[in-house]
């Protein structure tokens, strides 16, 4: 054999054992990113780690064996390698994903000035000596900062109009009292509740978003008994920005007994919100409008627990979520039609569009928002059976795209793995449960909008004291 071809069968030996080099730098990584997360528990590490061990023996010592065989070796090696790196992305996104949506420390007023849709104003400047309403009730303290805002801008004090309520303020910009309305826009729900079709007859010429620090409980340890609340908004924007909210959803999590308790409390409930309302009442939604902390504060009362966790979900953002797990199926109580879609009594397939409509309907129902609220809970419920089963895997890189912009959580990155690694280590099924406060209708004056009367719920105190027995029962269950 000539020189040439001794040097060129050198070359393609020192190749494949640097090929063979790489896995075992790649395998390096991937048990590196896998004990980071701390998503997998520490026996599947272990194991993990002495298997691709074992197989980087195999292929290296596969390099010294003639007849061919060291091929074979290498093409062993450029496949694990292949699937190592898709191993550390899917791990590296989903990590990233926990860091994303976990830790939330903060909530986002977002100040608004709106003129009528016709208004030729392009930004600030143009309404300098425009009129500017402003309502003088509620939220004072973001009225003043976004006040302060406008007059650097502007340059000059502003033509200040003062209504009592944010209706009386919205009424005199359609009416032409004033050509600007200064609110927080987390009240525009407010004020559709009582002029029709208000938001297709403005417009928002500026806006101004605060942020403040989140005031919540202590954090528990996500292996013991512990309270999530789950607030369903239905706002375009950041995830962060305060709003109504529309579903009212608290998951009582026992990890010893693997029980989840889903508890509804109708958006409408009528109810003193601790720390804003006094001895007023409210809509438990309009509680959502100061922030996720001050609702939490208000269920916390209803029901005299602690809620150490949150989650908001944009209820929009259902669809994306329902159709990356391929689908949910959903337990309905009725026969009934919504969305132009038709619901059967007992199973439902439902792809995300279709859960949405499921989950908005109230019309359908002898108890209206009552039974909206059961709907709501069968479809979380569907939602945490697919994602706690092994289908989860085969949707897991469109599932982390879907949810990235549709969730926000105070859990952090930690808490959050090692409540998956627990559930990974363990593999045992959960058990899920639900419930739903109830109330009678009635027309009441609420804190947030003023002495106008509006469609509320009064509770029924014999439905939220048998709530209050099952959750102690589940969150005391060894």
């Amino acid at each position: 054999m000539s020189h040439h071809s001794q040097d060129k069968k050198k070359n393609r030996h020192m190749i494949e054992k640097l090929v063979v080099l790489v896995q075992l730098l790649l395998s390096a990584v991937f048990i590196m990113v896998a004990w980071d997360s701390g998503l997998l528990p520490v026996k599947y590490v272990a194991a993990v780690s002495a298997l691709l061990l074992v197989l980087f023996g195999i292929c290296f010592g596969m390099q010294y064996i003639k007849n061919k065989v060291h091929i074979v070796g290498v093409v062993l090696s450029v496949l694990i390698s292949i699937a190592l790196v898709f191993g550390n992305i899917y791990l590296s996104k989903a990590n990233n994903l926990l860091k994303d949506v976990g830790g939330a420390a903060y909530k986002t007023d977002n100040m608004v000035v709106v003129v009528k849709k016709n208004n030729p104003a392009k930004n600030l400047l143009d309404a300098k000596n425009y009129r500017f309403g402003i309502q003088t009730t509620v939220d004072q303290e973001n009225n003043e900062l976004m006040k302060e805002d406008i007059g650097k801008i502007i340059g000059r004090e502003m033509k200040l109009i003062e209504y009592e309520t944010i209706q009386e303020e919205a009424q005199a910009l359609l009416d032409g009292k004033v050509e600007a309305a200064i609110y927080n826009e987390a009240f525009t729900g407010i004020i559709e509740e009582n002029i029709e079709d208000y938001s297709s007859e403005v417009r928002i010429l500026y806006q101004y978003g605060i942020d403040t620090p989140l005031e919540v409980e202590e954090k528990a340890d996500v292996l013991q008994p512990f309270n999530i609340y789950i607030s369903g908004i239905d706002v375009s924007g950041p995830i962060t920005t305060n709003s109504r909210s529309d579903v009212n959803i608290i998951m009582s999590v026992n990890p010893t007994s693997k029980q989840i308790l889903l508890t509804t409390t109708p958006r409408d409930y009528y109810v003193q919100i601790p720390n804003i309302s006094g001895e007023q009442k409210d809509k438990l939604t309009h509680a959502g409008i100061y922030g996720v902390d001050v609702s939490m504060n208000t269920l916390e009362s209803i029901y005299g627990i602690d809620i150490t966790y949150y989650a908001r979900v944009n209820f929009t953002s259902l669809i994306t979520i329902v159709d990356a797990l391929g689908g949910v199926n959903v337990e309905s109580e009725y026969a009934f039609s919504a969305g132009g879609y038709d619901f059967v009594q007992g199973t439902n397939h439902l792809n995300g569009a279709q859960a949405l409509a499921f989950s908005r309907e109230r019309y359908s129902f002898a108890e209206g928002d009552n039974q909206r609220g059961k709907n709501q809970e069968a479809v979380l419920t569907a939602i945490l059976q697919k994602a706690m089963s092994p289908a989860i895997l085969t949707n897991a890189s469109q599932i982390i795209a879907s949810v990235a912009d549709s969730v926000e959580t105070n859990m952090t990155q930690e808490e959050m793995a090692k409540f998956i690694s627990r559930q990974l280590a363990e593999g045992t099924g959960w058990s899920i449960e639900s419930t739903a406060a109830s109330g009678t209708g009635d027309m009441q004056p609420c804190f947030s909008s003023g002495s106008q009367l509006l469609w509320v719920m009064q509770p029924d105190m014999n439905s939220v004291e048998a709530i209050k027995q099952k959750m102690g029962q589940l969150l005391q269950m060894q």
